[in-house]
């Protein structure tokens, strides 16, 4: 007991640590052999490491960090590196997807490294300087490029990563991703369900591989629908408000506009409402939008924007347990896998008002 001040205080001593020692002998299991179980060696059981992992949350066991990375060589830290000049790349679904893979990450007793960076290159060299750094065991790659060269250089240093995407060149990858190629397909289908035959295409920047794969969909749709595909009405390169906005405009300008318009973000798409209103047209009325993504500034679009969205969070979980089973050593190919997105039904779609040839009288009336 404590005397201050002439008051008697009770000291509260911190709780007493659950050893490695306590918990094998709970288990009923050599200390050589939990030890390996809580660090993911290959040689122990699945069943044995579930029981161990399961014993040791219940006795609130907890690893001393610093000893357990000279033991092992891992310092038990997923990586994760945004770059702040990509547009769109700190999307306010950002922070739920932080969510899900800290979530993931704690209750395996694993820790998020965060950095950013502002460019292509100080991205390369800030993914080097953690690794040299052995501030993180493996990396998350989100918004994955066609060629991405994060995934080239980690592979090069032999660092294990999942991507958030896919990749041209699949060799030694593994990677969670939300399959958005069948989202566009069902958006076209879609439209064509509502009667719409002039149907436009707007993409986002080509070096992303979701580019290619969403344009797969988007002409898979149209040849389910029997329609036939105009090259005038697909445009790419829209990944902004502004740009979502300027390729709307281009599209309901030409001499024979689309009637229904799919895009393969919600923040071009919602560049159409801002190109409609000054067209003196209205999103939902005179032209059909659908669009992917899901994210919030959709919902509070008037109309609210018909879009598929992502469970952002529980992509953040996926690839967080990815990436433990990687760096413990689960080979790549067997670490692939796919969702699908859901369709959110707003007002922005429907059954077109006018004609291709009605909508362009009305547009330059």
């Amino acid at each position: 007991m404590d005397q201050t001040n002439g008051s008697i205080t009770t000291s509260r001593l911190p709780p007493q640590r659950v050893t490695i020692a306590q918990l094998a002998d709970k288990l009923g299991l050599t200390k050589g052999t939990v030890s390996r179980a809580l660090n993911g060696y290959p040689d122990i059981a699945d069943a044995t490491r579930l029981r161990v992992q399961r014993q040791a949350e219940r006795m609130g066991y907890r690893p001393l960090t610093q000893a357990q990375a000279i033991r092992t060589g891992r310092t038990r830290a997923l990586g994760l590196v945004l770059q702040s000049d990509i547009p769109g790349g700190q999307r306010p679904f950002l922070s739920d997807f932080l969510a899900g893979i800290s979530s993931t990450a704690s209750e395996q007793s694993w820790t998020l490294t965060f950095a950013t960076a502002s460019s292509g290159p100080e991205m390369l060299g800030t993914l080097e300087r953690l690794v040299h750094e052995r501030k993180a065991d493996g990396f998350i790659l989100p918004r994955t490029l066609r060629h991405d060269p994060r995934a080239d250089l980690l592979r090069q240093l032999d660092v294990p990563f999942v991507l958030y995407g896919r990749v041209a060149d699949p060799e030694g990858c593994a990677w969670f991703d939300i399959l958005g190629e069948d989202a566009i397909r069902q958006a076209v289908l879609r439209m064509a369900g509502h009667g719409h035959r002039r149907i436009a295409f707007v993409n986002g920047g080509a070096v992303y591989n979701f580019s290619a794969l969403r344009e797969d969909g988007f002409r898979q749709g149209m040849a389910e629908a029997a329609l036939a595909v105009d090259e005038s009405l697909m445009l790419e390169g829209a990944m902004t408000r502004q740009s979502g906005a300027a390729a709307t405009s281009r599209l309901l300008t030409m001499p024979l506009p689309p009637t229904g318009i799919v895009f393969a973000t919600d923040a071009a798409a919602l560049g159409a409402y801002d190109a409609a209103e000054t067209l003196g047209l209205e999103v939902g009325q005179d032209v059909s939008v659908i669009s992917y993504d899901g994210i919030p500034e959709g919902a509070w679009a008037r109309p609210p924007l018909t879009t598929f969205n992502v469970d952002s969070r529980a992509a953040g979980q996926r690839l967080a347990g990815l990436l433990i089973r990687r760096i413990e050593g689960a080979a790549p190919e067997a670490l692939r896998e796919t969702a699908q997105a859901f369709l959110k039904i707003g007002g922005s779609d429907g059954p077109p008002r006018h004609a291709p040839e009605a909508l362009a009288a009305r547009i330059q009336s």
